[in-house]
């Protein structure tokens, strides 16, 4: 049997008279088309959003805007490669009209408005709201490391730059002893054994020089690592490795699984992202209450306590214990029940532990309790504490709110697995599906809008995979979603 034959490469074609007509009514450009075209550029922060009367035309931003949406939303990120889509993709040829920038121009467009691009997730969050899409009762909160553009290699903590200055100093002192040698040689034999040995000397000098203003600025500074690609990046510990990162983190709605809310952080771990992404979520939905769901990466209690006093319900489990009492084999914190009435603990051994001190750190009262007394002779002191005195428990003010959390997490365990299936979705989504587990450009604000990108793309295919194009497209003319005509 014969293979099916193609199309004779030098055969005449009729092609249809329009670009137009190559793009299917439900093709997503149409819709990139017209939601951009609902925006207002000046608003949102775009330069040129109106054209100058002078100079050279340049590119309208809405034009560059949609080209940067369809990329993210295709997998392409490098503005080298958008450009070429504009010289060859029928889709991106429709969109911009024929128009084919350069990829400096798509760059330096990206690297200008990462405040604009931030604002453009939002109006997409916002239309998806006015669209009912949102359950706007209880949404979830999850981190991720995405990889910065620094290398480790040129990433320093304070450790670090101790390690490698005595290594230096070592090498120093080797060339040295090298140097008197030679130096002692010449004078008996004229001629230098090694003419690189200066050389060699005089960088590692330079060397030691440079990492020792590295820990300077740490020591002034207070910081405690220093990124010289990316300043604002940190070492993070990112799937059982040290990398440098950003911390992306996401704020998730229950209804369909939207994310409401995004933002980048330098800090290496989750502490104190509950509060910042709850109430950015709480604002994106427009509500008065809500509910806020996290792993154990967020069981702060200041972050408890500032939510709940913006009307935000927290559910954190307590993170299992690494404390020293653990993994020494005794008591830890979990076996000493609390008496809110009385004001007291009650040991593993039945004993009363009342309030012995009370200090204030950082402006939060701390509050001790102990029963020295009952501690000296108690049978089961040598599995609970290794102190002369005693065992000491202390209690911080946002502990009662810890605790309510636990009892409110007991009544409805199915939470965490609902919050696993819900926003960790997303982060598998964009960073190993689309190959977004790494930024492209430098600077805090910069993948902060690079960020922003990424979320709307997600939003914008899961949207489409819910209502389709044409259903978009209506509601985006209405402001309302379309009732389902009978068949």
């Amino acid at each position: 049997m014969a293979y099916k034959a193609g199309v004779d490469r030098k055969q005449q074609m009729l092609f249809p008279e329009t670009v137009d007509e190559y793009v299917s009514g439900d093709n997503p450009v149409r819709f990139i088309d017209a939601f951009v075209a609902k925006l207002d550029m000046s608003k949102l922060g775009f330069e040129r959003a109106v054209p100058a009367r002078e100079g050279t035309p340049g590119y309208d931003p809405r034009d560059l805007l949609k080209l940067f949406i369809y990329g993210y939303l295709n997998r392409m990120r490098s503005s080298r490669r958008l450009e070429r889509e504009t010289h060859r993709n029928v889709e991106v040829i429709w969109l911009v009209g024929r128009l084919r920038p350069d990829h400096k121009t798509i760059a330096e467009f990206r690297r200008k408005h990462v405040k604009a691009l931030k604002q453009v997730s939002k109006e997409f969050v916002l239309l998806c709201r006015k669209l009912d899409l949102f359950s706007a009762q209880m949404v979830f909160v999850d981190g991720s490391k995405l990889r910065a553009v620094n290398s480790k290699d040129r990433n320093f903590t304070v450790p670090k730059l101790r390690v490698l200055l005595a290594r230096i100093e070592a090498n120093i002192e080797q060339y040295l002893a090298a140097v008197e040698a030679q130096d002692a040689q010449e004078k008996e034999q004229p001629g230098a054994t090694d003419p690189g040995l200066q050389e060699k000397l005089k960088a590692f000098q330079e060397r030691k020089q440079e990492y020792e203003g590295y820990l300077k600025h740490l020591q002034e500074s207070g910081e405690s690592q220093v990124s010289l690609t990316d300043a604002d990046s940190r070492l993070m510990k990112s799937q059982g490795d040290m990398k440098v990162c950003f911390n992306a983190q996401i704020a998730v709605d229950a209804k369909h699984h939207l994310i409401v809310a995004d933002d980048v952080t330098n800090e290496v771990n989750d502490e104190r992202q509950l509060a910042p992404m709850a109430m950015a979520a709480k604002e994106a939905l427009g509500v008065e209450a809500l509910e806020v769901a996290a792993d154990a990466g967020y069981h702060v209690g200041t972050q408890v306590v500032e939510c709940e006093a913006n009307g935000i319900t927290p559910y954190a489990p307590k993170p299992k214990s690494s404390s020293k009492n653990q993994a020494a084999g005794l008591y830890t914190k979990e076996a000493f029940t609390y008496s809110a009435e009385r004001d007291e603990y009650l040991c593993p051994a039945g004993q009363k532990l009342g309030l012995s001190t009370q200090t204030v750190v950082k402006g939060r009262k701390l509050s001790y309790y102990a029963n020295w007394p009952a501690c000296a002779g108690c049978p089961l002191r040598a599995q609970c504490t290794t102190s002369e005195q005693g065992r000491r428990i202390m209690r911080t003010p946002e502990e009662a709110r810890l605790e309510a959390m636990a009892d409110r997490l007991k009544e409805r365990p199915e939470l965490m697995l609902q919050r696993k299936s819900s926003v960790e979705h997303p982060f598998g989504t964009m960073k190993w599906t689309w190959d977004g587990y790494y930024f492209l450009m430098r600077g805090l604000n910069k993948v902060r809008g690079e960020f922003s990108l990424m979320t709307l793309a997600y939003n914008l295919r899961r949207v489409l995979s819910l209502l389709g194009v044409e259903c978009l497209l209506e509601a985006l003319r209405t402001g309302k979603m379309p009732v389902p005509q009978p068949i």
